[in-house]
């Protein structure tokens, strides 16, 4: 599975962006049986989740993260978004997406897209 984030920038503190993972290379149908998940990584810091959507669409998210941003998936596009809304500077962080059969653990992941908030 190849995976193609984009949408990353650079935003002022309260600001918004959208975030899109295409995702190639199997079939939809299969695609649709795997997870979806953003993770970010921040300077000096560990990867960590920031939010994910289970095939059957349920959602979780990072404690940081919840009120702010949204997971969403479109499996006729093979695509999982990530809506962040409420921006903060502790948000600056490089945003991978990534798919996975079992939960927490990713088999493929995207090249990762940057997001700089400014305060």
């Amino acid at each position: 599975v190849q995976l193609q984030a984009s949408g990353g920038g650079l935003v002022q503190a309260g600001g918004s962006l959208r975030l899109s993972c295409a995702a190639s290379g199997i079939s939809g149908s299969i695609i649709s049986t795997y997870h979806m998940g953003w993770y970010r990584q921040a300077p000096g810091k560990q990867r960590e989740l920031v939010a994910n959507i289970l095939s059957a669409g349920y959602t979780n998210y990072a404690d940081s993260v919840k009120g702010r941003f949204t997971i969403s998936r479109d499996n006729a596009k093979n695509t999982v978004y990530l809506q962040m809304n409420s921006l903060k500077p502790e948000d600056t962080a490089v945003y991978y997406c990534a798919v996975s059969i079992i939960s927490g653990r990713p088999i493929s992941w995207g090249q990762g897209t940057l997001v700089t908030v400014s305060s």
